[in-house]
């Protein structure tokens, strides 16, 4: 498999690596109930409470030394059946490339249960925008769809999983050797959280995920053990950090890098009455 080839499906599908881990919906009202925030690279079932927003900042660098950052807004729509988020990204490819990557428009639908029943599932569609430049590998060159769909389901009072299934489809991707091909991608997922204090989580995901540009294809599989606390404050603000270590295998040696994760989790009233 041509390397140039490979290295530009990579740099493009952040992307579609980026939106798992923080443009999906998160957590019920801060400060009630155990953490319910977003999962890492596994997207858990829960919407916003009506009232109730969210914002999210993720850091991931890989062992060679490329990262990216993203930032995520989530609000509410007229309760928690809707929600809509826009996810940015911000790119750095060695050795000097750096700059905006694709933005996504995203919206949620809260089908079955919540933050507050056994089972929860909660369908994302999310469109694509290329405002990432192509030609310098921050970008898919084209505009797309992903849909995911997170279930999750309460095993007992100290541990919950959530299962994941998506793709990512750029008709019209910016091809290596130049015009435009398919970019495409499919994963599945899932992730076991072992709620070991109201405020402490220890997160185990795992992610296998195809990807493909016009005729080249790549197949990984990310394992990502991490953990995450919540600090609440009585005026109704959660903030959550937290680490992880993404260990990447497919073609050669695997890959280890580091993740952060920080929101902050607030009521607002332009986001509607609380529930």
């Amino acid at each position: 498999m041509p390397e140039r080839k490979l290295s530009r499906a990579t740099r493009a599908s952040l992307l579609s690596a980026t939106l798992l881990a923080a443009a999906v919906p998160g957590a019920a009202s801060a400060g009630e109930g155990p953490i319910q925030d977003n999962s890492f690279l596994i997207e858990e079932a829960y919407n916003q409470e009506a009232g109730v927003i969210q914002h999210i900042s993720t850091f991931n660098r890989a062992s060679g030394g490329d990262w990216s950052y993203s930032f995520t807004e989530e609000w509410p729509v007229l309760g928690q059946t809707h929600q809509a988020s826009v996810t940015f990204q911000l790119q750095h490819l060695q050795p000097s490339t750096t700059g905006v990557g694709d933005l996504a428009l995203n919206y949620r639908w809260q089908a079955v249960g919540s933050g507050q029943t056994p089972v929860a599932f909660a369908p994302r569609l999310s469109i694509l925008l290329p405002t990432g430049d192509a030609s310098r590998g921050l970008g898919s060159g084209g505009a797309g769809l992903q849909v995911n769909l997170p279930l999750s389901s309460v095993l007992s009072e100290h541990f919950v999983t959530h299962t994941n299934l998506g793709g990512t489809y750029v008709p019209s991707a910016d091809a290596a050797g130049g015009g435009s091909t398919e970019l495409g991608a499919f994963n599945v997922g899932q992730s076991l959280i072992w709620l070991a204090h109201h405020n402490l989580n220890f997160m185990a995901e795992a992610v296998y995920t195809t990807q493909w540009l016009g005729s080249e294809r790549i197949d990984f599989i990310t394992v990502n053990p991490g953990v995450r606390a919540a600090i609440d404050f009585k005026s109704g603000l959660q903030i959550v950090p937290g680490v992880a270590v993404p260990i990447t295998m497919g073609k050669g040696q695997p890959d280890a890098g580091i993740f952060f994760y920080l929101s902050f989790e607030h009521p607002f009233w332009l986001a509607g009455p609380q529930a």
